[in-house]
Order: structure tokens, then sequence, then C-alpha cells
């Protein structure tokens, strides 16, 4: 099996798969990523690319994505082009095309499988957008995704199959396309996490938390309204009016990964500060952590806040769950795939500030009624290991071998390729940038 994988951030969602099926024997795994991204300890089939050129300043505000897709896609495909000259020619090619990396794979590897990662697909009602009504959404904002969508439907239309983590997510995709696209989340490491009844946590200010105590917890990459970090602020100044002791724990950047950057703060942190009144010695930001230390925070929790509009699900829920942590989350899609209210975890409305304080409140005052829910959340969470993560995505990889095969056959010219330069003759495992050639023409992409 020969595989290329491609995801802008390499390796993303797919880390402990690429490690997985590099170890195997006869298998011959490559990656591709930008010049910006991390990487994976140990394997050393990564080939970065970088773009010609940033986009047009002047550009029309509904084409920047496309530009910015058509940029990625160029700079991906010269790196293609140069992994076919060096002899590298996969059986199936498994990518996040959000980006627009694999705009033109096929046009370099014809014969190759293609399978895209189907994050999402944008709407202008329904789910995310016009959620919220503090943040309601413009007819220009409408307009620009439905122009953003543009891309995801060139995706669609070019992979051979599609891959989506929910049932959720895969829903929201157009209904001609959806018989392409399977349901399997690529899994989280569920049999390494669970409760630590000595776990703590060490505040920057000095706090020492541990499981046993009080401690409510919130975590998402950056804190901001998509996963309800406004409505968990209000909430928590409730919970510490009415509970004396406890702490919270906030686990989250100040960047902005969805949505928009408040007005006249800097972030929404700040932003919610100076809206709620909070106990700043009871109230712990502890930013982004290592994954050790964030394992720490969940395995401390006494009521875990996840709330996010319907959007993608986050790996931090399932992560909660497999700690054993008491889960109090949204009454949205696709939480309501995961969590059941009562059974293995707590749902609320994600607007209800009091009944999400009620409802934390309960969990910090009984503990131990709540024990059955928590062990019953690692049980169901089981099902998003990586284990059947790694079965779900081999069938997808495997199945169609022989169709390749007899493609390949069918099919065994090889492109005329245009004169290497010395810089791309560089070995792979010193994971080159391509940049070169000007974008303007398409013979550049060679």
């Amino acid at each position: 099996m020969r595989l290329l994988i491609v995801h802008q951030n390499f390796p993303g969602q797919f880390g402990h798969l690429v490690q997985a099926w590099a170890r195997r024997p006869g298998w011959d795994v490559r990656g591709l990523g930008r010049e910006t991204a991390p990487g994976l300890p140990g394997f050393d089939g990564l080939l970065r690319y970088k773009l010609a050129r940033a986009g047009h300043a002047q550009q029309h505000p509904y084409l920047r994505q496309m530009e910015q897709a058509t940029l990625h896609g160029q700079a991906a495909t010269r790196a293609m082009l140069y992994l076919r000259k060096s002899g590298f020619v996969p059986d199936v090619i498994l990518a996040h095309p959000g980006w627009g990396e694999t705009l033109w794979a096929k046009d370099v590897f014809p014969d190759a499988r293609l399978i895209h990662f189907c994050e999402w697909y944008y709407s202008a009602s329904g789910a995310d957008m016009n959620f919220d009504p503090e943040f309601p959404s413009t007819f220009d904002a409408k307009a620009r995704i439905r122009m953003w969508n543009a891309l995801h439907t060139l995706n669609l239309t070019n992979c051979d199959a599609a891959v989506s983590p929910t049932q959720w997510q895969r829903s929201r995709h157009p209904e001609i396309f959806q018989s392409k696209i399977s349901v399997c989340h690529e899994g989280i490491a569920a049999d390494q996490l669970g409760p630590d009844p000595s776990a703590e946590v060490t505040t920057p200010s000095g706090v020492t938390l541990r499981a046993g105590d009080p401690v409510v917890t919130y975590v998402a990459r950056n804190l901001e309204p998509y996963r309800g970090f406004h409505v968990f602020m209000r909430a928590l100044a409730e919970v510490q009016r009415r509970h004396p002791t406890c702490h919270a724990l906030i686990v989250g950047g100040d960047e902005v990964s969805y949505g928009q950057q408040p007005q006249g703060a800097p972030n929404w942190r700040e932003q919610m500060l100076r809206e709620v009144k909070l106990d700043a010695s009871r109230t712990h930001f502890v930013g982004r952590l290592p994954h050790a230390q964030y394992v720490k925070v969940l395995q401390v929790s006494a009521a875990h806040v996840y709330l996010t509009y319907p959007f993608v699900l986050s790996w931090s829920l399932l992560e909660a769950m497999a700690c054993g942590a008491l889960v109090i989350g949204s009454d949205t899609a696709p939480v309501r795939e995961v969590v059941r209210d009562g059974e293995n975890g707590r749902l609320v409305d994600f607007f209800d500030v009091e009944a999400q304080a009620r409802r934390v409140l309960d969990a910090l005052l009984e503990p131990r009624a709540y024990a059955p829910l928590r062990e019953r959340a690692r049980t169901a969470v089981q099902q998003y290991g990586q284990a059947q993560g790694m079965a779900g995505y081999d069938a997808l990889l495997t199945l169609p071998l022989e169709v390749v095969a007899n493609r390949r056959s069918r099919n065994s010219a090889l492109f005329e390729m245009e004169t290497m330069t010395t810089r791309e003759k560089v070995s792979l495992t010193t994971a080159l940038q391509i940049n070169h050639g000007n974008d303007g023409d398409a013979r550049s992409a060679a």
C-alpha cells in the first residue's frame, strides 16, 4: 500500500492513524502539509509546501477563500508532481481538503483513490449561522458562505469517497453527495484515559486542586461564542455566587477559531470579564496546556461544561467522557449523538444560563449521585476509540485496492514532466519547502 496523507496542519486528526500505518510491513506512507505544519515525531516522510504568494488585498471578499484555495492547491500540486517524479505514486490519498490542497490531486494521480475528510459544509440556516441571536448574520455573510461552499462542492465532486466523524456533520452536506460519505470518527485514545483519584492541578496562582474538590472545568481550543464561552461565563458567575468554595479551571487560548473577534475588547476572555462579576481567586484561566496537563484538568473535574453551536464535534468532549468527567453539555447537534441526558451526562439548553448553573451546582453538591453517569460515559465513548477509528479507516483505504490496481493497469503512462530544479531534488526526509513558478501561468505548476 502506498498512501499519501494530505493535511495543511499535518498530521491534524490523522496522527495516530499515520503512526500505525507507517509501522505496517509493506506500507509506504507519505505526508503532505504546509510549511507551518507541526509534523509527527518519528515520521520522516513529510513533504512541506509553501505558498507562492499571499492573497490579494483587493480581492472581492466573497472570492478570498477561493483564491486562498487556489494558492494552496497550486503549491500542493507542485509537491505532488515532485512526488510523482521521484517515483512515489500513491494507491490512496487521504486528505482534509478544506484549504484546497487536493483541487488537482486527481490530475497528478488519476489512478489513486481520493478520500476526503468532510468536516463541514456551510449553510445559511439550520446550523451555526443565525443560531445565536446575540450575533445575527448579515445577508452579506450568507452570500459569502455560499461562495465558500464552492470549494467544498468541488471537493465532493473530485473525491472517490469521503468520511465524516459524526452523523450530524455528514447530514450537513448536500443530499446528492451523501452516498459518498461514510461516518467514522478518527478515534481518541479512550483506552489510555480514565479517572485518577490522585489527580491534581496547580494553577498559575499556586492553588492546588484535587480530584474530589468542587471544580468546574471548561475546555476549548479558543475561548469564543461558537463554543458557548459567553454563556458559560454567565452561568459560572451564578455558580460562584451560590457556591462559595468552588473553583473553575478554564482551558483555551485567546484567539478566534470560528466567528469574529469581539468589538471593544482584545479577546472574548476580557470581553466577558468586563460583563460578569467573578471571584478572581477562584477563576483560573490556564491557557492552552500540554496534553498530559490537560488530561489532569479533566480528571479533577466535578462538573465539565461543554457548550457548542450546532457545529463540528470537539475531541475534548469525548476525552472528558473517557476520563470519567460528568459532562454538562448543550442540547445541540452533534452533542446529542454522544451525550444522552440522565444516562451518561446531562444536557441543557445552550442559552439557559439558570439551567446550566443548576446542573453544575447539583453536580458539585451531590457528586456521589452522578457516579453512575460518569461510569456510563466512559463506556459510551469506547465506540469512539482509536481501534474503532482504525477499523473504519482501514475499510475505506483497503476495500477498493483491486479497483485501484485495475485502473493503474489501464492507464500506466507517466506524465510528461518539466525538468526539476536542484532545490526540488532534496530528500523527502529534509521536509523540503516547494515554492517556485509564476502562479499566473498554468505551466508553472510543474
